[in-house]
C-alpha cells in the first residue's frame, strides 16, 4: 500500500492562503491520510487543525517550519511531532517573528528606494493572521502590476542585489535543531535543492546538522527535480538521516505542487515516519478495509 503522506503544508497563519481548516479540508480531498501544517516561525495553527483532522480521519502531524541563518546563508528547518508548548520552541518562535517585522520594515525601505512605495502597508494586507513573509510582498508587486508573477518577483526583486533585499539574521541552525529535539521533534532540512549551496557546503552543513542532533532530509518534495529526488536520497545514506517528503503546499497558483501528486520516496530511503504510531494507525486501518471488502 502506497501511504499518501505529505509532511510539508503551510496555511494563512503564515504564507499560505487557506486556513489551517480549509488546509486540512483540502488535504482530505486530495485523499492524504496524514498531513504535517509547518507553518513559517508559527504553530497558533496547529490546534484548530487537529480537531478538522480528526473529523475528517486525518492523522494530523504538528509541525513548524523554522528560518535559520547558516553561512550568511538562509535555510528552513522542519520540525516534526513537535510539542508546541515546549518553553525554548516556544520563545525561540517569539523572537523569530518579532524579527520579521524589523525584516519587513528594511524590505519595505528597500523598495521605497527603487520608486515602489506603500510596499509595508500592501504586504501586511495580504498577512492577515500578523506572520510577514517575503510571500507577501511578492503578493503585493503582483498585484500592483510592478511585476507579472511570482517568479519574477523572485528574480527581480527581494533578493541579494535586488530591490526590496534585506539582510536579516534568523535562528542558528543550533537553537532551531535543539528546540525542536528538545520539544520531542524531528528535525529536518526543508527542500535542500533550493538553497545552491555546492557540494561541499552541503556536505559541511549535513554533517553539522547531523551532529546537532538533526534527524532526516526532505528528498521528495515540491520544488526537487527527479534527478534530485535521487541526489538527496543518496546524501540521506551517506550521512545516515532518514528521509522526508512533503508538497511544500501554499495554495492555488502560488504552489509548487498540488497535495497528493508527490511521488513515492526511492526505494532506499529510510521514511521518517518509520514507526510512527500515526502511520501505522492508517495502514493497519487500510489493511483492515480491505480485508472487510474481500470478505464480502
Amino acid at each position: 500500500m502506497t501511504l499518501r503522506i505529505d509532511l510539508h503544508a503551510h496555511s494563512n497563519i503564515s504564507d499560505g492562503l487557506l486556513t489551517p481548516v480549509a488546509l486540512v479540508e483540502h488535504a482530505a480531498l486530495h485523499n492524504i491520510k496524514v498531513l504535517a501544517l509547518t507553518d513559517h516561525d508559527d504553530t497558533s495553527g496547529l490546534a484548530i487543525a487537529e480537531i478538522e483532522a480528526a473529523r475528517l480521519g486525518v492523522q494530523l502531524i504538528k509541525g513548524v517550519e523554522i528560518s535559520v541563518t547558516w553561512k550568511k546563508r538562509t535555510l528552513h528547518i522542519v520540525g516534526l511531532k513537535i510539542d508546541p508548548e515546549y518553553p525554548p520552541l516556544k520563545s525561540g518562535l517569539d523572537a523569530i517573528r518579532a524579527g520579521r517585522h524589523i525584516r519587513a520594515i528594511g524590505i519595505a525601505a528597500s523598495l521605497d528606494k527603487a520608486g515602489i512605495k506603500g510596499s509595508l502597508e500592501g504586504a501586511y494586507e495580504y498577512a492577515q493572521q500578523g506572520i510577514i513573509s517575503r510571500t507577501h510582498f511578492a503578493r503585493f508587486l503582483v498585484n500592483s502590476g510592478v511585476s507579472k508573477d511570482n517568479k519574477s518577483v523572485f528574480k527581480n526583486y527581494l533578493v541579494k542585489g535586488k530591490p526590496g533585499y534585506f539582510e536579516h539574521q534568523w535562528a542558528s541552525l543550533e537553537d532551531a535543531v535543539s528546540w525542536i529535539v528538545g520539544s520531542g521533534g524531528v528535525a529536518v532540512i526543508a527542500h535542500p535543492g533550493r538553497y545552491d549551496l555546492g557540494r561541499t557546503n552541503m556536505l559541511l552543513l549535513l554533517e553539522e546538522f547531523r551532529a546537532l542532533g538533526g534527524g532526516a532530509i526532505e528528498v521528495v518534495t515540491g520544488s526537487h527535480t527527479v534527478g534530485q529526488y535521487i541526489e538527496f536520497a543518496k546524501y540521506a545514506h551517506l550521512f545516515g538521516l532518514k528521509a522526508s517528503q512533503g508538497s511544500d503546499y501554499h495554495g492555488k497558483g502560488i504552489s509548487f505542487m498540488e497535495m497528493g501528486r508527490l511521488p513515492a520516496l526511492p526505494s532506499q530511503c529510510v521514511p521518517v515516519w518509520q514507526g510512527w504510531l500515526e502511520t501505522e494507525f492508517i495502514q493497519n486501518q487500510s489493511l483492515a478495509n480491505q480485508s472487510f471488502s474481500s470478505i464480502s
